[in-house]
């Protein structure tokens, strides 16, 4: 910058004195005290913005007394601690909304057009009334059938009672600690968790 610029000249500081000055006539706010008050204390809750002037020995006692959470219920100060994760700002659940499966609230509405068809697609993880699976099974969730001993044709009630039926089988308990058997299990239980997270039981 040009020190005969315009921009220069406009600039303006405000003097250290005028700051002291101002220091010098604010008076401490605790009761029966005349002192200056150089330090500025928040006031609290339900004050935001607006400060509190003490001297130097009562801005310590102000600062070791003070309590945000005064008067508030223990449900109301965990209200607020929950809600200081999100900065107080709204959230919604994430998960899958109910009114979108099949069209909801967008096929009511008569100025809704669902050119391509995403809400009127099915959800491909939905089993028939006698449990079958509505899609084939992915290479993935074929081999976890597999490892659990059955088929493409497993009912989510087959899945289940075979899952249990194996853990039964090779839990450490029933053979006397036999590595091999433990091995085993790892993968009945791996094969399972598998499915469940793919949806596919």
């Amino acid at each position: 910058m040009k020190l005969n610029s315009k921009y220069f000249d406009s600039i303006r500081i405000a003097p250290a004195k005028a700051k002291a000055e101002a220091a010098a006539l604010r008076k401490c706010e605790w009761a029966d005290c005349t002192a200056d008050a150089p330090h500025r204390a928040p006031k609290g809750r339900n004050h935001e913005g607006q400060f509190a002037w003490f001297c130097g020995d009562h801005i310590r006692d102000y600062n070791k007394n003070y309590n945000f959470f005064a008067g508030m219920t223990d449900d109301d100060v965990r209200g607020y601690q929950r809600e200081s994760g999100t900065g107080h700002r709204p959230t919604w659940k994430m998960g899958m909304n109910p009114e979108g499966v099949g069209g909801g609230r967008f096929r009511a509405d008569p100025s809704f057009d669902d050119t391509y068809g995403f809400f009127r697609q099915k959800n491909p993880y939905e089993r028939e009334p006698d449990g079958t699976p509505k899609r084939p099974p992915r290479n993935a969730e074929r081999k976890a059938l597999q490892a659990l001993g059955l088929d493409e044709t497993a009912t989510l009630a087959d899945i289940k009672a075979r899952y249990k039926e194996l853990v039964k089988k090779f839990h450490p308990d029933t053979n006397g600690g036999d590595r091999a058997a433990e091995d085993r299990l790892q993968k009945v239980i791996q094969a399972y968790d598998y499915l469940k997270k793919s949806g596919f039981c």
